[in-house]
């Protein structure tokens, strides 16, 4: 299914604003659906004179009239002239009578959908158009909570077609946690005062430890009352409770957390009251907390892992210094290499908040650790690397960078023995998969011998073994060998779906 951002530019739209204000808007079409308790549908026009769905919301305490999603879906004839006359005279438009939806009466509103694009005071703009359709078939008398639910959504009908919601003052928070109007509203007038609470509402105020009516009461003095003294909280606070400012706040009381957001209402620029959204998140939170303290944990154990993976890379080193065999000593300095590439990996991981890595800032670290080996007498290696690894989750950075450290230590121990030459490492990567060749300008191989040292045995253990990749040695046409790493990476794509 197309997105709303792919809908909208085909379809003649080209300037992100724009598009932005259509995300917000559509972002906030459940709350509308649930307010209205009805579908809630947003068109723009098309270059032959029509209009094409690019968003849908259905109420959630209501029957949809939609069951099959009709986004992407051109207007259908019976509502076209209504959504067409609301988008050229930029007012709200109803329907004279009830439509017929699949043998279902219903009532439609179209809602101009206007935004204002240059300095204040200048008039806004047709976007697009908003339909709220109605099931009549289930209508019963209505309930004071679904009255002010109803008057709450026109008073955002409204603001909608005066191009003052969505409120651009508004900061873009995240929807996990967001309060819905099914997990309590409370309309308040200018000054601040409940003039309506709904059960749900109610009782979370209940649970912070307000036991009397919200109705009739400041909603600031409601909090200031159940606030812990000498407890900190957050400075929007009285903003939010007040209804002045789109923003969002939290209130924590007796263990119980209760997250609050204000949508100030206004009719053509004056500010006629607030709705505050409220939900309780206590379990959210400390579930939020829970990851924090987990990640912190991670992130400590890596600390630890990469010092004392140091640490015995400082042994190792010490005891190459004290033995009096080369080959013990080139042995040993093998192992210091080995186990610093793998420290590197654990330090990258401890300075983030995931358990990826950036590959390339691991591999340039990595390729410090060679540079005692380019020292070597006689020998005088220039390492280069092109392409981009790009991130990569610590089970597959491991190996990696370890096979590499190999890689290119043989390049320049044996590729490069006594003379002066380069060692290349190129990356490619795809969504599929990722390519690494190391290249060196040596003597070379002779064609279809590899080495059988200790080194070898690694690397194919880790390529073949840990990342389910392919490796190959060859020598370049000329001089020099030249070795091709694959490692398929649609395991990652899957682990993170």
């Amino acid at each position: 299914m197309s997105t709303l951002s792919d809908l909208v530019y085909a379809h003649g739209f080209s300037d992100p604003a724009d598009v932005e204000w259509l995300h917000r808007l559509a972002g906030d079409g459940q709350l509308l659906a649930d307010l209205a308790s009805a579908d809630i549908v947003i068109w723009v026009p098309t270059a032959d004179d029509s209009f094409i769905a690019v968003a849908h919301a259905r109420p959630s305490g209501a029957a949809t009239l939609f069951y099959r999603d009709i986004v992407g879906d051109r207007v259908r004839p019976q509502w076209r002239a209504q959504v067409r006359e609301a988008f050229l005279s930029g007012r709200i438009v109803d329907s004279a009578s009830p439509d017929w939806f699949e043998e279902t009466p219903t009532r439609v509103r179209a809602v101009p959908v206007m935004r204002t694009r240059g300095a204040a005071g200048t008039a806004p703009t047709v976007l697009a158009v908003l339909t709220r359709h109605t099931n009549l078939g289930e209508a019963r008398t209505p309930s004071r909570q679904q009255i002010t639910f109803n008057d709450c959504a026109d008073d955002l009908f409204g603001m909608i077609a005066s191009g003052e919601f969505p409120d651009p003052a508004a900061p873009t928070a995240p929807r996990r946690g967001a309060p819905r109007a099914s997990d309590g509203l409370i309309r308040v007038d200018v000054d601040g005062l409940a003039t309506f609470a709904s059960p749900n509402a109610l009782s979370a105020f209940n649970r912070m430890g307000f036991d009397d009516e919200l109705e009739g009461e400041p909603l600031i003095e409601v909090i200031t009352k159940i606030l812990p003294a000498k407890r900190q909280f957050d400075e929007s606070l009285p903003v939010v409770v007040a209804g002045r400012a789109p923003w969002r706040a939290d209130v924590e009381a007796r263990g119980v957390t209760v997250s609050l957001r204000a949508i100030p209402l206004r009719d053509h620029g004056t500010r006629i009251g607030a709705i505050v959204l409220c939900r309780d998140v206590t379990e959210l939170r400390h579930q939020e907390q829970e990851l924090i303290t987990k990640d912190a944990t991670i992130r400590e154990i890596h600390h630890r892992v990469k010092n004392n993976l140091q640490t015995v890379a400082s042994l190792l080193r010490i005891q190459a210094r004290r033995t009096h065999s080369d080959e013990a000593r080139d042995a040993l300095a093998h192992a210091t290499r080995r186990v610093s590439a793998i420290a590197v990996v654990h330090d990258t991981l401890s300075e983030g908040l995931t358990q990826s890595v950036d590959f390339d800032e691991v591999f340039s670290r990595v390729l410090k650790l060679v540079a005692e080996v380019a020292a070597a007498p006689n020998t005088r290696a220039k390492t280069r690397k092109t392409g981009t690894f790009g991130p990569l989750p610590s089970e597959y950075a491991t190996p990696l960078a370890l096979a590499l450290t190999e890689l290119v230590t043989n390049a320049v121990e044996h590729g490069l023995a006594g003379q002066e030459g380069e060692v290349e490492i190129a990356a490619e990567r795809t969504e599929e998969s990722l390519e690494v060749r190391v290249r060196d300008t040596g003597v070379g191989l002779p064609e279809g011998q590899v080495g059988r040292g200790l080194g070898t045995q690694i690397v194919r253990t880790l390529i073949q073994g840990e990342l389910g990749g392919t490796i190959d040695w060859h020598t370049i046409m000329g001089s020099g060998t030249e070795v091709t790493i694959d490692i398929p990476l649609r395991y990652i794509a899957r682990a993170q779906v």
